[in-house]
């Protein structure tokens, strides 16, 4: 009898899913490009950096992924100063009065091919918050060659509409959808 629960118990143990792994985002590797249109004549960039935030990541089966990140709106950098200033302004992100963009991950889908996911979650933006789906590709999981840490690194994509966000100065002139390219790794957690 004794055996038998022991086995049971071993067998239940074994069907067990293991917990992904506790991943923190490394914030000088943490970044957010986004492009709008200007008048139609270009398509400027600005930068967003030092997100901070966790990734629980399983390779064995990344549906099982979740991400929280928070990136700070003062870090934001187009190469303009007086631009730079414009869209911290009042007009844009009011980053004094709202200092953060998040993003927290409800659902994980494999995407279409190999290291690919669909990561959908929750931006919240000037005091908005609006369901989000990103298209992520998996680059890289394996010891940093130069930390010898445990590691995984990804790129994302998807596109935004500004107004949704409160974010809808001169639209149309300049353009209500925005492009945004992260890119991000993480170090796996010491373990306490």
């Amino acid at each position: 009898m004794i055996r038998r629960l022991a086995l049971a118990a071993s067998l239940a143990l074994a069907a067990a899913p293991l917990p992904a792994t506790t991943y923190t985002i490394e914030p000088d590797y943490a970044q957010v490009v986004f492009r709008w249109s200007h008048l139609g004549f270009s398509n400027p960039a600005a930068q967003l950096s030092q997100g901070q935030g966790t990734l629980e990541f399983d390779p064995a089966d990344p549906t099982r992924a979740s991400v929280n990140v928070t990136l700070p709106l003062a870090s934001l950098n187009t190469g303009v100063p007086a631009l730079d200033e414009h869209l911290r302004s009042e007009d844009f992100f009011e980053v004094a009065k709202f200092p953060t963009v998040t993003f927290r991950s409800t659902k994980v889908e494999r995407g279409d091919g190999k290291d690919r996911l669909k990561v959908t979650g929750e931006l919240s933006l000037h005091g908005v918050t609006k369901p989000v789906t990103l298209d992520v590709v998996v680059l890289k999981v394996g010891a940093n060659p130069r930390t010898q840490l445990p590691t995984v690194g990804f790129e994302a994509t998807t596109t935004v509409k500004r107004s949704e966000f409160g974010l809808g100065a001169f639209v149309p002139q300049v353009s209500d959808e925005i492009r945004l390219q992260i890119t991000s790794q993480g170090v796996e957690e010491k373990k306490k």
